[in-house]
C-alpha cells in the first residue's frame, strides 16, 4: 500500500502533536504538584514560626512577671528591715522617714512600670512578627493553576488543523492539485477544473 506524501506528513504531525499532548499534560500536572508542594511548605514554615515567636513572647511574659515578683519581694522585705529598725529604736515616724517610705514606693513603681513598658513594647514586635510571618507565607506560596487537559487537546488538535491547511496553501500555491481539489475530481466529471 502507496501512502501518499501529504498523508504520512499528516500522519507525523497527529502522532507528534499527540506526544507534545501527553508530554505538556505530564509537564501540567507535575506544575501543579510543585505547586501544591511550594504552599505546603509555606504553611509548615509559617506554622513553626508563629509557636517559635509564641514561645518566645511567653517566656518573656515569665520573664517578667517574675522579675515583679522578686523586685515586689525585696522592696517588701526592704520596708520591712527598715520599719523594724525604726519601731525597734523605739522611734516614731517622722517626715524624713516617711519620705524614706515614699522613695520605696517610687522605686519599686518606677522599676514596675519599666517592667510593664518593656513587655508592652515586647508584645508589639510580637504582634508585628506575625504579621511579617503572614507576609512571608503569601510571599513563599504560589499560585496553583489546575491541569488543563482539555485545552491542551484542542491547541494540539488546532496545529494539526494548521499543519493540514498550510501544506494545502503551499500546493496552491506551487499550482499543485489540493485533496479538495483531488475529492472534487474524483466526485465530478473526471475532468479537472481549477477552483474559481
Amino acid at each position: 500500500m502507496c501512502v501518499e506524501p501529504t498523508t504520512a506528513v499528516m500522519i507525523g504531525s497527529a502522532l507528534s502533536s499527540g506526544l507534545q499532548y501527553q508530554q505538556q499534560k505530564q509537564a501540567q500536572k507535575n506544575q501543579y504538584n510543585a505547586q501544591i508542594r511550594q504552599n505546603e511548605i509555606a504553611k509548615r514554615n509559617a506554622v513553626q514560626r508563629y509557636a517559635s515567636e509564641q514561645l518566645k513572647i511567653n517566656q518573656q511574659v515569665k520573664a517578667t512577671q517574675q522579675k515583679g515578683y522578686e523586685a515586689n519581694l525585696k522592696s517588701k522585705k526592704a520596708r520591712g528591715e527598715f520599719v523594724a529598725d525604726v519601731s525597734g529604736s523605739g522611734l516614731a515616724m517622722s517626715g524624713s522617714t516617711e519620705s524614706l517610705m515614699a522613695d520605696f514606693y517610687r522605686v519599686e513603681g518606677n522599676y514596675m512600670s519599666s517592667l510593664n513598658t518593656n513587655l508592652d513594647i515586647d508584645i508589639a514586635q510580637y504582634e508585628r512578627n506575625l504579621e511579617a510571618i503572614q507576609f512571608g507565607q503569601e510571599a513563599q506560596s504560589t499560585y496553583v493553576q489546575p491541569p488543563n487537559p482539555e485545552l491542551l487537546f484542542v491547541s494540539s488538535a488546532l496545529n494539526v488543523a494548521n499543519s493540514y491547511y498550510s501544506m494545502e496553501a503551499q500546493k496552491e500555491l506551487k499550482g499543485l492539485k489540493t485533496n479538495r481539489e483531488k475529492k472534487s475530481y474524483s466526485r465530478g466529471s473526471k475532468v479537472y477544473q481549477p477552483p474559481r
